[in-house]
């Protein structure tokens, strides 16, 4: 098995479900950009030598930014260039999966067992922290309703501002000018 190439960027493309607009961008690690109302900040992009079978993972923490200007945290974790729909980011507007990573050299020679383990994995539960369930899900809004569903994520505060953000819109090419047509006869100069 070959070892990891350690990468500075990460190759992203995010779709906005509602327009059906495709963005590619490039973000370098430990950079944060904004994606329409998600901010991504991958931590570490790996990838093999072109000489073996292409396995590209990323280590990456998204936040979404709410209309109240308030961060939630609802994905960290790794995702995987070869299978996009294995990542846990679900967002009603906004899908983003990794495509590649760019620009390494640096060849990482890890112990195989430890290879990709998260921390968080590997720390075993402890019995009795459970949350009660009905507790969270009969949350309490402003207007004293009950609401069905809690909010996703887990709040956060930003650690820096993004650097670039991109927002899809639907927006296409702009038009040519096209000129009017002139009238051919007298019968388009009237009924035309």
């Amino acid at each position: 098995m070959a070892d990891k190439i350690k990468n500075p960027t990460a190759v992203f493309s995010g779709l906005d479900k509602i327009t059906g607009r495709i963005v590619s961008f490039e973000v370098a690690v430990d950079e944060t950009v904004q994606f329409g109302a998600l901010q991504l900040t991958p931590r570490v992009c790996y990838s093999r030598p072109p000489t073996e079978p292409a396995k590209t993972t990323a280590f990456l923490e998204v936040d979404e930014v709410t209309l109240d200007n308030k961060y939630r945290r609802i994905f960290t974790g790794w995702m995987f260039a070869s299978s996009p729909g294995l990542h846990a980011i679900e967002h009603p507007i906004y899908d983003v999966w990794l495509v590649d990573c760019k620009g390494g050299n640096d060849v990482i020679a890890e112990a195989k067992e430890q290879e990709d383990v998260p921390a968080m994995a590997a720390k075993p539960e402890k019995p009795g922290k459970r949350k009660d369930a009905t507790k969270t899900a009969q949350q309490v809004n402003s207007a004293g309703q009950v609401d069905v569903e809690a909010p996703r994520g887990v709040p956060v505060q930003p650690k820096q501002k993004p650097s670039r953000k991109f927002f899809p819109s639907n927006e296409g090419p702009a038009p040519a000018p096209v000129a009017p047509p002139q009238p051919q006869s007298i019968f388009d100069a009237i009924f035309r």
